[in-house]
């Protein structure tokens, strides 16, 4: 259940209760694709980097080590170790960005395994029944991925066809729950509202989605290729058909600069493998701007690598110590890194929240949305 506790213009303050804790909004989640951080980061850390919810994926967890071995293990929650709320990408944008050859269909997607290419059938049924093997607490709905900029005719069909398959998922979701071996019989389900560029499709779909009165949606299909602007601009022309007391979640954005957009205009939710994967190459997002830790000004630098942090590794370890392990290749200069730029992206969101909590969003936003991306 969603309470919208308070608006500062069109950005929203609010709590989303979940079977496995409360979401204080706007949050972002941490991507632990295939049930771990990538830079050895485990659930017992995430904790102490203000992490909210783990988000999983569908399509690795179902191809390695199989979504059945996880439902034997107890679940993502008792596999990872992770007792938080925990959403499942549907598999759909990795169908579609890493399989060579699909062939779709309105049953589903015939696809080929970017691991050993071995032929796959992933359907709405199949894709809740691997999320219902889970465990996670949200599964999101199956749909179609599709490039931008794409065919205007092609994006409407396929706005109809994802549209068709959220039914599917709704029902089989209801099937599952009802069974007495479900690992978690109150899993949620998220819609997801596509159409590429075309804000006609997109408020068109999104109207469609609604009435299915689904415990959250999310907007889906951009940070693909599109500009900064034409992302804002769908964002803007969904916002106003959207529930106001669903969760709305923007997948795969983005950069900190995004989020205060995004959340200006009205976005609760967000995922992106940015922070992890930029720190795994030595940049540090801080409150001054990106750092590359392979600069050699940072040699002799005993800072830490934001002076306004307070997360374990700028409490305990300097600038010149994490360039070193970067130019010595220790996998300890990516870990430390990864922990930084989680409890970086955490604290902003909690920043956030503070900031509308106390009515000061919009200055907020004024002031450091012209820093957080800067490269130092």
């Amino acid at each position: 259940m969603y309470q919208l506790k308070k608006k500062c213009g069109t950005a929203r303050r609010g709590e989303f209760h979940t079977p496995h804790g409360v979401i204080q909004m706007p949050a972002f989640m941490n991507v632990a694709t295939a049930g771990a951080i990538k830079g050895a980061v485990s659930a017992l850390d995430l904790r102490e980097l203000k992490c909210q919810v783990q988000l999983c994926n569908t399509y690795h967890l179902h191809l390695r080590p199989g979504d059945e071995i996880v439902k034997q293990l107890g679940g993502l929650h008792r596999f990872t170790r992770w007792n938080g709320p925990i959403l499942t990408d549907s598999g759909g944008f990795q169908v579609f960005s890493l399989a060579k050859l699909r062939n779709i269909r309105e049953e589903g997607v015939t696809f080929a395994s970017h691991i050993d290419g071995h032929k796959i059938f992933m359907g709405p049924e199949e894709s809740m029944q691997i999320q219902s093997h889970l465990g996670s607490t949200v599964a999101m709905a199956f749909d179609e991925c599709i490039e931008n900029p794409a065919e205007y005719n092609y994006v409407k069909a396929s706005c109809d066809r994802t549209a068709r398959w959220l039914y599917r998922c709704k029902a089989e979701m209801d099937r599952l729950n009802s069974l007495p071996d479900t690992l978690n019989p109150q899993q949620m389900l998220f819609g997801i509202n596509q159409g590429s560029t075309y804000a006609d499709l997109r408020i068109e779909h999104m109207r469609r989605i609604r009435e299915l009165d689904l415990d959250g949606y999310a907007i889906g299909g951009l940070a693909v290729g599109e500009s900064a602007e034409e992302m804002y601009r769908i964002i803007e022309a969904v916002e106003p058909e959207m529930p106001q007391d669903k969760p709305r979640y923007l997948m795969g954005v983005g950069t900190p600069v995004n989020i205060l957009e995004a959340v200006r205009r009205g976005v609760d939710l967000f995922d992106c493998v940015m922070p992890t994967r930029n720190a795994r190459h030595g940049h540090a997002f801080t409150w001054q701007g990106i750092r590359n830790m392979m600069n050699a000004k940072y040699t002799l630098d005993e800072s830490p690598l934001d002076s306004e942090c307070d997360c374990p590794v700028c409490r305990s370890f300097t600038r010149a110590y994490v360039h070193h392990l970067f130019k010595s290749g220790e996998m300890l200069g990516m870990r430390l890194c990864v922990m930084h730029n989680i409890y970086f992206y955490n604290t902003l969101l909690e920043r956030i929240r503070q900031a509308m909590d106390n009515d000061q969003f919009e200055a907020f936003y004024q002031k450091y949305t012209p820093i957080l991306g800067i490269r130092i």
